[in-house]
This record gives C-alpha cells, sequence and structure tokens, in this order.
C-alpha cells in the first residue's frame, strides 16, 4: 500500500483512536451468504473489511456499539480484528469469541485475542480468549505467572500486578442449523479513526436520528 502524505509532505500514519466490539449469527443455504447474514446482524456488512492482528492501540477508547455503527460509512476501508466460525451439521455447536486485555499504563498496548470453537458453550469460548489476549499482555509487561494454572489463579495474579486494568472478551454462539443450513458466527473489534469533525457529524446524526443507547456488550470507556 503506497504511503500517504499530508500537506507539506508530512507522512499519515493511521492509528485507531476508538474500537467498538460487534457480534453476529447468521444463516443461510450457502456458506458465504450465511456470512453476509452474520454481518448484518453485527450492524457491518456495509463496510470493506480488512483483517488485522491483534494489537489494542495506546490510549484507544471503546465506544458503544451503536455509535461505532453510526460512525461508519458504505464502502468505508475499516479494520477488524475478527473471530468467525461456520458449520452446517445440524444442532453443532459453534463459538467465535474476541478477547480484549488492556494494560494499566495508557500510552502502552494491549492484546486482542481470536477464538473460534466447537463445542463449547459460550462461557468457555469467552474465557479461553480472554485467557489469551491477558497471557500475551502479561508476558509482554513481564508479569511472572506459570502458564500451567488456571486462568482464575493468573487473573489474580495479573490483577494484583496492577499493570493490567482490565480484560474482557465478547462472545457469539450458535447450534448449527436443524435442517443442515450454513451457520456463521462472529465476533469482532472494529477500528475507528474519530477526529474533531466526525464527532461534528455524529452528534448532528444523532440528534436528527434520535439514536438512543443500547446494552452494552462490554463496559464504555467513553461516554462524550
Amino acid at each position: 500500500m503506497p504511503a500517504i502524505f499530508l500537506e507539506g509532505g508530512e507522512e499519515l500514519i493511521f492509528v485507531p483512536n476508538r474500537v467498538f466490539f460487534t457480534r453476529g449469527v447468521g444463516r443461510h443455504k450457502e456458506k458465504l451468504q450465511s456470512f453476509e447474514m452474520a454481518l448484518r446482524d453485527a450492524g457491518i456488512e456495509k463496510c470493506n473489511l480488512v483483517r488485522v492482528s491483534s494489537i489494542f492501540p495506546p490510549n484507544c477508547k471503546i465506544i458503544p456499539r451503536s455509535r461505532g455503527i453510526a460512525a461508519l460509512k458504505p464502502g468505508q476501508i475499516t479494520f477488524v480484528v475478527l473471530a468467525q466460525n461456520s458449520t452446517n451439521e445440524p444442532n453443532r455447536l459453534i463459538s467465535a469469541s474476541i478477547g480484549l486485555a488492556v494494560p494499566a499504563q495508557g500510552d502502552h498496548y494491549g492484546y486482542i485475542s481470536e477464538h473460534h470453537g466447537y463445542g463449547e458453550t459460550e462461557k468457555k469460548s469467552g474465557d479461553y480468549s480472554e485467557d489469551l489476549a491477558a497471557t500475551m499482555l502479561a508476558s509482554t509487561l513481564g508479569i511472572q505467572f506459570d502458564p500451567n494454572t488456571a486462568y482464575d489463579e493468573r487473573k489474580e495474579i495479573y490483577r494484583m500486578s496492577g499493570k493490567i486494568i482490565r480484560t474482557r472478551n465478547i462472545t457469539q454462539s450458535a447450534e448449527g442449523d436443524k435442517n443442515g443450513l450454513w451457520t456463521t458466527v462472529i465476533a469482532g473489534a472494529v477500528f475507528l479513526y474519530i477526529d474533531e469533525d466526525i464527532k461534528k457529524e455524529l452528534r448532528a446524526s444523532r440528534k436528527k436520528d434520535k439514536i438512543h443507547p443500547e446494552p452494552q456488550l462490554l463496559p464504555i470507556i467513553e461516554t462524550k
């Protein structure tokens, strides 16, 4: 991808400053279309999604899902950490999960993990992805731990260290359609860069459309 330069020759380095989390499930006789239905359920079907790896940017703020979706535009190139799983086996349990670990030090990066499970409950899959993210961050921060111990025990070690401020997950599970349709589940962390102009546009849009808050899948860090 060619470099992008601003006026004056300064190179633009894209670092997202907002992220929202979403999930969805879709069913269709075609696998691809079941994925599309899952994207629609998650509210991100109108974007050109670019899958990226698992770094939570420094000082990035979590915003509500509804506000994040409102900021998206049709055809927008959108970066996302996406977990995806599909099956056409009747009643087979599948899951897709995103785990998040945020450091206490705001100017340090965190980790986002992906997990795709079979035969796992939503809680088990979510705990696993959260464990992955927390363990990656802990090893980066130099926290001493035994990787063979249970996650609950290690989670307490992470908390006591004072270096990891929070860990969370967002997970979507579903059973395969009883009639053999393709069932696809997704969970994603969607990155955005919102400047002052976009903020003004979103405020105007909320007033016009009267967007109401919805139950959040993860705690909101930014509410303004």
